[in-house]
């Protein structure tokens, strides 16, 4: 039975990926902080189950802290989210611990577009990715990153400014034909415990995917399902999107105002789009279509906000 520890337990994407391992037979540590020493209430429908123990700790406590609760962890899952002192600093002491205790492999918390398909400098998010992917170079610990696109979740929601409700608008930059990948939070979740316990996976990237369509064809799936017209507003060429996005840059007191322009660049332009998909490779993660999210928990993204959305802290990814 594969010991696996989780970082991030408590999270929406963490606590799924903990749910999703044990049904698949793993035992799973779930690493919490001191603020959630109960598992939560995202961990609640699992709380007493045989195969999973909840580890108190927080990767600020520094690898040597950490390290006991590695002791006999195969594979190492981190769902955290945040700027560089969680994505570079804290995955860093994550994977120092990791180190010591001899565990074999981990997955760092990628879960995002193609992280390798552009330069440095073109997405902030991916390039503290990639500045903690460097670490694995000269570690005994085999890096695995999962790559899923965008989660709809966020896509769709006031940070990407695609659908406006309000006013009954959807976006978009460039002529909107290219293909873009989609993923779900729950399929991302059931995709990474599969990928998590797949030795295979040992020092590569796995490209996953729930659905690729482009935005054209995602407006109509957002009206066929809503029962609405979204009047389509072309903002601009990629030539404006990159534009607007130095614009931004300049005008900006935090990332937060451009950083999803980033992403987005990335999707319509192809950089970043996902290449090698494996979905075959895990034949019983049976991903959502668009038009199933948007029938379910998605049908959320219709509703005019009650307050404004600030964009004050890290997104999660995409």
């Amino acid at each position: 039975m594969t010991v696996v520890l989780v970082a991030g337990a408590t999270g929406s994407l963490g606590s799924l990926i903990v749910k999703n391992l044990l049904e698949r037979g793993a035992t799973v540590r779930a690493l919490v902080r001191p603020s959630s020493a109960d598992g939560g209430a995202r961990l609640r429908d699992v709380a007493g189950h045989e195969n999973l123990t909840l580890h108190v700790g927080d990767l600020t406590d520094g690898a040597a802290a950490l390290a006991p609760h590695l002791a006999g962890v195969e594979v190492v899952v981190s769902a955290v989210q945040g700027g560089p002192d969680v994505i570079i600093d804290g995955q860093l002491e994550l994977l120092r611990a990791a180190e010591t205790a001899g565990v074999h492999r981990m997955i760092p918390s990628d879960f995002s577009i193609n992280l390798w398909g552009y330069d440095y400098g073109v997405n902030i998010l991916s390039d503290l990715r990639r500045v903690f992917a460097d670490a694995f170079r000269t570690s005994a610990v085999a890096r695995t990153s999962v790559a899923i696109g965008a989660f709809p979740e966020y896509f769709l929601g006031p940070f990407h400014e695609v659908l406006d409700p309000a006013a009954g608008t959807f976006s978009v930059w460039g002529d909107g034909t290219r293909p873009i990948d989609i993923t779900t939070v729950p399929d991302t979740a059931a995709f990474t415990a599969a990928i998590a316990l797949d030795p295979r996976t040992a020092g590569r990237d796995v490209h996953v995917v729930g659905q690729q369509m482009s935005m054209l064809e995602l407006r109509n799936e957002v009206e066929a399902a809503s029962g609405r017209r979204w009047a389509l507003i072309r903002k601009g060429s990629l030539d404006d999107l990159k534009a607007e996005i130095v614009r931004r840059q300049f005008a900006a007191t935090n990332p937060f105002t451009y950083v999803a322009l980033q992403y987005q660049k990335g999707m319509f332009d192809g950089s970043a789009s996902l290449t090698d998909v494996r979905n075959a490779d895990y034949p019983d993660v049976v991903p959502a279509t668009v038009a199933e999210y948007l029938a379910g928990a998605g049908a959320a993204h219709f509703e005019v906000p009650s307050a404004p959305v600030a964009l004050d802290e890290w997104p999660v990814t995409v």
